[in-house]
């Protein structure tokens, strides 16, 4: 199988639907990319992670899954996380390419041709947000947060926020995840040698539901994982044999 696309929910039940219907005809019409053989059908998958939704998400992924056999679920017994819902995505993906995005329909399915064009020569993928469709707080917030973070761990990623990302699986599981870690995945994919990139992509406003998201948890719990991941950088091992 080529793509894996992973998208963790909570509480969107005003948008999974149309997410899906969106998503579909965009990784249907994708064909075999260059270097591969022409795939195998199926040669795409999307899994779904239920991360403790409270609403009619857990209902409505119940219904689809019996209309669309290249969907899986995966439902969480209570809220555990966005970290926790990508590594339980990654560890069911079985495509050659992870690709993820927010079920809040922010992430532009559209972008992603453009991104597995630049995967070609990449390990992963990054979108970069532009025109963000947020409010004002929520982009200073998460600009002065990118800024600090460039400086600290040395990524060169200018927005590890943006969910719409593509990853190579057989790199992925070098990573070991822990909460909060999926802001620095760059830094981790850089740590053990692979290659990352950026690609402007289009972000659009939230129509329905909540974010999940707060100060306190965009900043005060970045800060320690952050320099959790300093510390990795810095004491990695980097000898070479001669």
């Amino acid at each position: 199988m080529l793509y894996s696309v992973v998208i963790p929910l909570k509480n969107e039940e005003g948008n999974i639907l149309d997410l899906v219907n969106e998503l579909e005809p965009i990784m249907q019409g994708l064909g075999s990319m260059e270097g591969h053989a022409k795939p195998a059908k199926p040669f795409w998958e999307l899994i779904c992670i239920d991360d403790g939704s409270t609403d009619n998400t857990p209902k409505i992924l119940a219904r689809l899954v019996k209309q669309k056999n290249y969907l899986r679920v995966l439902t969480f017994v209570k809220n555990c996380g966005q970290s926790s819902a990508f590594d339980a995505g990654f560890k069911a993906a079985q495509g050659d390419f992870v690709i993820t995005l927010d079920g809040d329909r922010q992430n532009d399915p559209a972008d992603i041709p453009k991104l597995l064009k630049a995967a070609a020569g990449s390990d992963l993928v990054c979108g970069r947000r532009i025109k963000r469709k947020d409010t004002l707080i929520k982009r200073w917030t998460s600009y002065c947060a990118n800024q600090v973070r460039r400086r600290v761990c040395c990524d060169g990623v200018s927005d590890t926020g943006c969910s719409l990302k593509i990853y190579r699986r057989k790199c992925l599981g070098q990573i070991k995840m822990f909460h909060g870690m999926h802001r620095f995945l760059p830094a981790l994919f850089q740590i053990e040698g692979f290659r990352v990139i950026e690609v402007p992509v289009n972000h659009r406003e939230r129509v329905t539901g909540q974010s999940n998201y707060n100060f306190l948890n965009r900043s005060m719990n970045t800060i320690v994982d952050m320099f959790a991941v300093w510390w990795m950088r810095k004491r990695r091992l980097a000898y070479k044999i001669k």
